[in-house]
């Protein structure tokens, strides 16, 4: 027999499957509104630290812009708490912090008007920039890479630390031929260390090189397995993402606990069992 779910109003069932339903076509509007906002807003943040930036008629423009957006994101914070059928939840979520996180500034702004100069609250504004993280719920493609990731964490875990032995053998390796040889940039193994990272990753700054035939054989060896860094883990996560796109899933999210990511013909929330909306 199927679990009855509670009666809800059907002005917050419409406004939930507006904001939480990507699926629909007046998700879909909604999503691609909010993300032109995201963007616009995140640019606002960016040009207002321009020279001449507080300078009129900039910062008056800048200043009402970055309000314009505040207030938006505000209205879409409330009514994200409205029409959930757990405020608590949503607000302790991830992506709920970071709701909030990117309206906090400006109102800290106005709680504190006299403190905008100090270094602190400046520093507070930059949070606003975390309105791009929000971006991640709205791109299809960021369930799948999030969950390859996931998976192939193991794999990915075993190929790094398989790195960190490599560097920490080369190392070891170009201190005792590098120091004997004079070469006082080798004098300690965590400055070998500096060497090989910077030679791994093929940046080459050239301020620290070898001297030594040894030395200069080692550091051709590492140049080629820093070629693996790219390599290995793109290829575990391709292969991966396109285990994960072979199982088609909804961005449909549970009315109860938000979760997302449900197959196409789930009745049933996979995390808390809850029934879905139809």
């Amino acid at each position: 027999m199927e679990q009855e779910k509670p009666q809800v109003a059907p002005w917050r069932d419409r406004l939930h499957e507006i904001i939480f339903e990507a699926d629909t076509r007046a998700g879909k509007a909604f999503d691609v509104g909010l993300i032109i906002a995201i963007f616009l807003s995140v640019a606002v943040v960016v040009l207002s630290t321009l020279e001449g930036a507080e300078q009129e008629p900039y910062r008056g423009v800048l200043y009402a812009l970055e309000w314009m957006f505040t207030i938006l994101f505000t209205m879409e914070y409330l009514l994200r708490l409205i029409v959930v059928r757990r405020p608590w939840r949503y607000a302790g979520s991830f992506f709920g912090v970071i709701d909030l996180l990117s309206i906090l500034p400006a109102f800290i702004g106005l709680v504190f008007p006299g403190s905008e100069r100090l270094m602190v609250v400046r520093t507070l504004r930059l949070l606003r920039i975390f309105r791009v993280f929000k971006l991640a719920r709205y791109l299809r493609e960021a369930s799948a890479l999030r969950e390859a990731f996931y998976i192939s964490r193991h794999k990915i875990a075993v190929f790094m630390t398989t790195v960190l032995i490599v560097v920490l053998i080369a190392s070891t390796i170009m201190h005792v031929v590098e120091s004997g040889a004079g070469n006082e940039a080798f004098d300690s193994i965590p400055g070998a260390l500096y060497w090989a990272v910077i030679t791994m990753t093929t940046v080459g700054y050239g301020d620290v090189v070898p001297v030594t035939i040894v030395g200069k054989i080692t550091t051709m060896m590492l140049v080629l397995v820093g070629y693996s860094l790219i390599i290995v883990p793109t290829g575990i996560l391709s292969a991966e993402i396109t285990d994960t796109r072979r199982r088609v899933t909804t961005t449909r999210a549970c009315p109860h606990c938000m979760a997302e990511g449900h197959d196409r013909d789930a009745k049933y929330c996979k995390r808390c069992g809850q029934l879905l909306d139809p």
